[in-house]
């Protein structure tokens, strides 16, 4: 039965064929009427001078794409509309945007579905209707040029980058409250005294002296080597000349690269002759910065492979072999050919989640083929292997493979050593070695470079071999558990600014060293200071969370807030109702397995706790305040 009814309605956003219309598009930063997450919300109606198609067509259609879709059963069209948003949500990519809900009302369908980005939310919802309007026009739909439109649109956004996304997701798994700081451009984990705030694998917690110093190789080389680390030998130079000296007096093959850079750019590996020497030095040129003066170091190339050792928090964690880009040969293609093959693998999808980045064309990878005399036209022989650059650049295309199980313990104690020395979450340690079972002191092992804020996608996501959860190691060194990362949180469907100070006074008596911060629509302060009370409320709430000396939060959420905005954060410790609508319940819904909810309608008293629940009436004299300070009294 399809429970949709058309409307007469002047269209919202409906063009004049459509016979579907999308309105009333809300974002919630957080916890809603509708779900427990932040979302985007619309109404979803039919016009009635357009009526569709049957809904089976819709299903049929769209399960041509999804089989899963086409299997199940749907009472509406809004249902297999938002069934199909919550289909494409995750975009492909393993995003962990799963909920969403449906809530029919008299002639439209309130559907709601988990969101992350605002824009590639609002992007999923139309491209479903546009799909749903070019079904009902007999007209095709290129979905998956869509969702690769849509993929790019998040992949752009301050949440796509691989590291970021990965330590979001997990923080999410673990219920650790996350946030963007748009303002600072940081990541904010954690609530008040609890927050740490971070750049990708970067935090406030890091010695930014450290962190700089990690960028000059020249130092950071020779400070390793007084430590009595294996690093090659080389030196600084700033002309080709004296590049030309260095690599006669330490012998070929030599590695060229800047002294300031980063993911492997401008670097050049095993150079044999003058010729490599020049081209290598011109491109760590191009490399560095236009406000950086030109440094480049040439050292003794080692022989082996490519590893990128992690540490966390002075612990080794991971170790990942990192393989230049390569193809094989079929006998038929050109080289070009079997790159643009390849990288139109699901395995190089290069989103957030996937194991492998594109194959990128540039003149390192030209220069490279041309050394082996071949080019991009070449046609390789059935099973041949062509590697594509000297560098194993994961950016570039290269290929990840997990080392973390076959690593020698001593060279583990090795970058655990060096990893003491760094006031710093996270380290990269990337070494040349034959073999990374055997011993560092038998040779053939080299510290080409450490870095301070090391990608951690290739250790979560390896192309080959098994994961390791990086980011749950770093949160983990933060945050022992959610809990861990929040400050109390006391909830109100509604309260006045007298109220809030009364609540103020009691604490301060108890915790008189404590930063309380307080918002009601009335005002915002901390402690008993009253503070700018911006007009958009959650922006207040969040200013209050980012305050980084937050012992405890008090806010007020009534039902024309919850409705326009929802909830900044998800949780209370507390929950005081004060005579509820059925929206403010959601408070209640909200909450942990120890929290407290009070409630008052007229004068009946109901306290909820750890599966208990306490009923009675107030008193003739008796205030409400005295029920929910007694409360407070037992949280603080």
């Amino acid at each position: 039965m399809v429970l949709d009814q058309s409307i007469e309605m002047v269209r919202v956003n409906a063009r004049a064929s459509d016979a579907f219309d999308v309105f009333n598009i809300r974002h919630y930063v957080g916890s809603n009427p509708y779900l427990k997450t932040a979302a985007i919300a619309f109404d979803f109606a039919l016009i009635e001078n357009n009526l569709p198609l049957p809904l089976e067509v819709y299903k049929t259609a769209i399960g041509d794409r999804y089989p899963l879709l086409g299997t199940e059963s749907y009472d509406s069209y809004a249902h297999l509309f938002g069934r199909t948003i919550a289909e494409i949500n995750p975009l492909e990519m393993d995003l962990h945007l799963t909920h969403w809900s449906l809530q029919p009302s008299d002639k439209r369908t309130r559907i709601a579905i988990q969101s992350l980005h605002r824009r590639t939310s609002r992007a999923i919802v139309y491209c479903v209707w546009d799909w749903f309007e070019a079904i009902t026009r007999n007209q095709p739909f290129r979905i998956d040029e869509q969702i690769e439109l849509l993929q790019s649109i998040f992949r752009d956004s301050v949440y796509g980058g691989p590291t970021v996304y990965a330590l979001l997701k997990t923080a999410y798994e673990l219920n650790i409250p996350t946030f963007y700081l748009w303002e600072e451009g940081l990541m904010q984990y954690g609530y008040g005294r609890k927050q740490v705030r971070g750049i990708a694998t970067t935090f406030d917690h890091d010695s930014h002296i450290d962190s700089d110093f990690t960028t000059g190789k020249d130092d950071c080389k020779k400070f390793l080597h007084t430590l009595g680390f294996p690093v090659p030998t080389g030196s600084i130079v700033y002309t080709l000349g004296e590049a030309l000296a260095v690599a006669k007096q330490i012998g070929y093959p030599v590695a060229v690269k800047p002294v300031v850079g980063h993911k492997g750019i401008g670097v050049t590996a095993d150079v044999k002759n003058f010729d490599g020497l020049e081209r290598a030095f011109d491109d760590a040129i191009a490399a560095i910065p236009e406000d950086q003066s030109i440094r480049i170091i040439v050292e003794k190339s080692i022989a082996g492979k490519d590893f990128r050792l992690l540490c966390v928090n002075g612990k080794f964690v991971a170790a990942t072999e990192r393989c230049p880009a390569f193809v094989i040969g079929d006998g038929v293609s050109t080289i070009g050919e079997l790159i643009e093959r390849e990288n139109r693998t699901i395995a190089r999808i290069d989103t957030p989640t996937s194991p492998l980045g594109k194959i990128k064309y540039d003149v390192a990878m030209e220069r490279y083929l041309e050394d082996q005399n071949l080019s991009l036209n070449s046609v390789l022989e059935e099973d041949h292997k062509v590697l594509l650059r000297k560098v194993a650049n994961l950016s570039a295309g290269g290929l990840s493979i997990d080392a973390t199980r076959h690593i020698h313990p001593d060279n583990v104690i090795l970058v655990q050593d060096i990893a003491q020395y760094f006031r710093l979450t996270c380290l990269g340690i990337d070494v040349i070695a034959r073999d990374l079972s055997e011993s560092w002191r038998e040779g053939n092992f080299g510290i080409i470079e450490i870095n301070s804020a090391p990608g951690i996608n290739m250790h979560l996501k390896p192309a080959i071999g098994e994961s390791v959860n990086v980011p749950a190691y770093i949160l983990k060194s933060f945050f022992e558990t959610g809990k861990d990362a929040r400050i109390p949180t006391i909830s109100f469907n509604q309260i006045s600014t007298t109220e809030i100070q009364e609540i103020v006074d009691h604490v301060l008596l108890k915790h008189p060293n404590w930063t309380i911060g307080s918002i009601c629509r009335e005002g915002m302060f901390i402690n008993r200071s009253e503070k700018h009370l911006n007009a958009d409320y959650n922006t207040n709430v969040q200013n209050l969370l980012r305050n980084p000396k937050l012992d405890l939060l008090i806010a007020e959420y009534c039902e024309e807030i919850l409705d326009r905005d929802g909830m900044f954060y998800y949780g209370s410790n507390i929950v005081v109702l004060d005579n509820p609508t059925e929206t403010e319940l959601m408070l209640s819904r909200d909450i942990f397995d120890d929290s407290i909810v009070v409630s008052r309608y007229g004068d009946a008293i109901s306290i909820h706790q750890n599966g208990l629940i306490e009923q009675y009436s107030l008193g003739e004299e008796e205030s409400f305040s005295r029920v929910y300070l007694k409360e407070i009294t037992t949280l603080l």
